[in-house]
């Protein structure tokens, strides 16, 4: 598991005020928006969780792509909504929830489940087979990724971050 920065679900961290950080669907964002999905004893989870990400990525003003970049950063969200909400399916009893929360720089993407295992890339990675390739992808995708454990012991919440475009 990658996680330099272990945050509890929702708190970003620091900000970083680099130059030039700040994305054009921005402005018409209201700082820290956060979009909530419950998935617990759905069918079709992750579907639900892409269709809910892509409709997200709409009315933040990253789709409809205004060119390569943009378009590129939405299809990496979508594709690590898939990854998180499959991997809650596969070996976490199902996700619980879906939590998206942009903030102009950085789009958190949060998955909750009942599950005790953690997520973890294969090692060492084999591209040439089939299955496992899930939290690859999302290590390669994310500026960073984690997992935080429920206070209670019973769960967790894997989280990764996604810069916006710039």
């Amino acid at each position: 598991m990658s996680t330099t920065r272990p945050y509890p679900p929702g708190d970003l961290g620091p900000e970083s005020g680099g130059a030039g950080a700040s994305a054009a669907p921005a402005a018409a964002i209201p700082a820290g928006q956060i979009r909530r999905l419950r998935l617990a004893g759905t069918r079709g989870a992750v579907a639900r969780g892409r269709d809910f990400a892509r409709q997200a990525l709409h009315d933040w003003g990253w789709l409809p792509a205004a060119g390569a970049d943009q378009r590129a950063a939405a299809e990496d969200v979508l594709l690590v909504v898939s990854e998180l909400v499959t991997n809650a399916c596969l070996h976490a009893e199902g996700p619980e929830e879906l939590r998206l929360r942009f903030t102009g720089k950085v789009l958190r993407l949060e998955v909750s489940d009942l599950g005790a295992g953690s997520p973890a890339p294969r090692s060492p990675h084999r591209p040439g087979r089939p299955g496992g390739h899930g939290m690859f992808i999302v290590q390669r995708l994310c500026l960073d990724w984690g997992v935080v454990r429920n206070a209670d012991g019973a769960g967790k919440t894997v989280w990764a971050e996604l810069a916006a475009p710039s």
